[in-house]
């Protein structure tokens, strides 16, 4: 089982949050207590190094996006590999959440 990680810095007038590893039901606790530090207008999620997600996990990100729409704030996803996007396609997440290739496509 590989360990959830996470790295945070500044991309311009962004947030960019690394994710690596596995995003599950272990791993969620870690990840709203580092969004919920951000002030940045748009926080984005690279996926990138995610090599699970679970539904805990996905649960997890549509409640930053609606709490960060709700401070007229942007959640940005970094498309991750094929088993994480699934996830967002099957639920048919990919509707309501914003995504991009890379973490340079992330616009203020």
């Amino acid at each position: 089982m590989s360990r959830f990680e996470l790295d945070t810095q500044a991309l311009g007038p962004a947030a960019l949050v690394t994710l690596r590893g596995e995003l599950d039901m272990l791993a969620t606790a870690e990840l709203e207590s580092a969004l919920e530090r951000l002030t940045d207008d748009v926080v984005a999620l690279d996926l990138r190094g995610l090599l699970f997600m679970d539904s805990a996990g996905l649960r997890t990100i549509l409640i930053a996006r609606d709490r960060l729409s709700d401070e007229e704030r942007r959640l940005v996803l970094v498309r991750g590999c094929q088993a994480v996007q699934r996830v967002f396609e099957i639920t048919r997440s990919t509707e309501r959440l914003e995504f991009v290739d890379a973490p340079e496509h992330v616009h203020h």
